[in-house]
């Protein structure tokens, strides 16, 4: 399992390097001039000049890279061009709305998605199965900003429940509090759990029943364990391993769809600062945040890689 979990870590670092290429590459040389943009149309030679030299874009493209990867490593981050601050201290104030987001969104995607789908495994072709599959096709169907605006309908202006957006704050010195925090991440977490969930669900099912039709299944059946104690006791583990890989993968579309939708419910998340540096173009802010996202993505797979070396147990015989 070491050799495994090596090879992985390896995988993983070499991703983030060419990650950081690819980034810096797509972002840091386009075509166009930050300059001109952050000034203005009216803005003079010389002054466009002087604030190139400032911001450090006259400099090679390859020393402005090594720079950048070098403040990493040392957590020095540049100054954004919008808010003269550094892109670390924006994207982790924004991170305390993003990533409370993305983890409620998941909680409830795997809730629901996995319950739904044992539910309609151990229901197989009947009423019960189908009514989840067709819910499920449906949640596929509907995007997530689409979602949203009907829960806003629905809760906000309807029924009047909750906000229709903005965000209360965690600290009650600033109105809010953690129960505030949460009702305002409630439908926003809703509306991005529901197409996962829905995913989530199929895959579990059709897991699950690839799992049922294994041998050590039918003996364990014929032993005379009940068809409830054979799911739970045999058919889950097994089944969870190709789930685990789906479930890394949607925490990554979590992350990427709070760009969406914190902007349809006005959350002041690393979705909406993205949104607003790339309108702005303050291209170090929208590089960081890519590169930020690129590791969680490429960090979230890596969990899934351990977790694969516990629950498979073949992993751990390639090994040995």
């Amino acid at each position: 399992m070491s050799v495994f979990l090596l090879k992985r870590a390896a995988t993983f670092v070499a991703t983030l390097l060419a990650a950081s290429m690819l980034v810096f590459a797509v972002l840091d040389l386009l075509p166009g001039n930050v300059a001109q943009v952050i000034l203005g149309d009216t803005a003079t030679p010389e002054s466009i000049a002087a604030l190139e030299s400032k911001l450090g874009l006259d400099r090679p493209a390859l020393t402005r890279y090594t720079d950048w990867i070098a403040g990493l490593l040392q957590g020095r981050t540049t100054n954004s061009f919008s808010y003269d601050t550094p892109t670390a201290t924006l994207i982790a104030e924004r991170l305390q709305v993003t990533l409370p987001l993305a983890v409620l969104a998941m909680v409830f995607t795997v809730l629901i998605g996995i319950s739904l789908g044992i539910y309609a495994a151990a229901h197989q072709n009947r009423l019960g199965d189908v009514g989840v599959m067709g819910f499920s096709q449906l949640g596929i169907a509907v995007p997530s900003f689409w979602f949203a605006i009907l829960l806003i309908l629905l809760f906000a202006v309807k029924l009047q429940w909750v906000s229709a957006g903005g965000f209360a704050g965690w600290r009650e010195a600033d109105g809010g509090g953690v129960w505030q925090g949460l009702v305002s991440l409630l439908l926003p977490a809703v509306s991005l759990a529901a197409v996962q969930a829905a995913v989530l669900a199929r895959w579990t099912r059709s897991a699950v029943l690839e799992t049922l039709r294994e041998d050590y299944v039918r003996t364990a059946r014929a032993k005379g364990l009940t068809r409830r104690a054979v799911l739970w006791k045999h058919v889950l583990r097994n089944a969870m391993i190709p789930v685990l890989t789906i479930l890394g993968l949607q925490f990554a579309f979590l992350i990427s769809g709070t760009v969406v939708v914190e902007n349809v419910f006005v959350l002041p998340g690393v979705g909406r600062l993205v949104f607003q540096a790339v309108a702005n173009r303050d291209l170090v802010v929208v590089r960081d945040v890519v590169l930020l996202l690129v590791a969680m993505v490429v960090a979230v797979n890596f969990v899934v890689d351990v977790l694969y070396a516990f629950v498979d147990p073949r992993l751990k015989a390639s090994d040995a």
